[in-house]
């Protein structure tokens, strides 16, 4: 399901979407239209523009807010025209699986959007490289990652974008167990607590991103 209210924009990441072999079940132009179709289409994944009518402003994440708490089997992908960092931090914190924000640059990259939309669709959780470099690059030497390697900080910067540890294996060209102890090594130190509570690596790219500077 697609909501855009720009037609153009939104016939466009639909026919990509269907190239790629993604049925489209609905197209819609505001929230409150997105929230009633998924009610009624129950789709695996709503990819929503971030700002949508009337005010143009957060509407589209609002509405995925709701989704979430409500639909919890659709999965949602933002799309946005610009590096929004402040919305990063509650879309992780909102449970970090079956998300994903992507700039709408990728809609001209037709393999990443359908990549990103299987992803989400499988329980992942997907943030734009862009996103993750623009935030992470004035911090990279500083703070609680001064003490990881640069390979180290290689294997975050992936786990930041949603990667799973056979992802960033296949990235780094590593084995999945090198990969996996690279991860454990950053979790410790960055002074993560090992317990079901906790989600090791959700909290790690949130210190990454710059979203928390402490791991509670």
């Amino acid at each position: 399901m697609i909501a855009e209210d720009q037609l153009l924009t939104r016939e466009g990441v639909a026919r990509v979407l269907a190239a790629g072999g993604v049925e489209v079940v609905a197209q819609v132009g505001d929230a409150e239209a997105l929230v009633r179709s998924v009610a009624l289409d129950s789709p695996d994944v709503a990819v929503v523009d971030i700002r949508l009518p009337p005010t143009h402003t957060d509407e589209g994440l609002r509405a995925a807010d709701r989704i979430r708490a409500q639909f919890p089997a659709t999965g949602v992908l933002i799309l946005s025209q610009y590096v929004e960092a402040e919305y990063i931090a509650p879309l992780i914190m909102s449970g970090a699986v079956r998300v994903g924000y992507l700039l709408k640059d990728r809609v001209l990259e037709p393999s990443t959007l359908v990549d990103a939309v299987h992803r989400v669709v499988a329980g992942e959780c997907v943030i734009d490289p862009a996103l993750v470099a623009e935030l992470i690059a004035p911090r990279a030497a500083s703070g609680a990652l001064a003490g990881l390697s640069q390979r180290e900080r290689e294997v975050l910067s992936l786990i930041a974008e949603g990667l799973t540890n056979a992802g960033i294996a296949q990235r780094l060209g590593l084995s999945e167990r090198t990969v996996e102890v690279h991860a454990q090594r950053i979790f410790t130190k960055l002074g993560l607590p090992d317990g079901k509570h906790v989600n090791r690596r959700v909290v790690s790219a949130l210190v990454f991103l710059g979203l928390r500077t402490t791991a509670r």
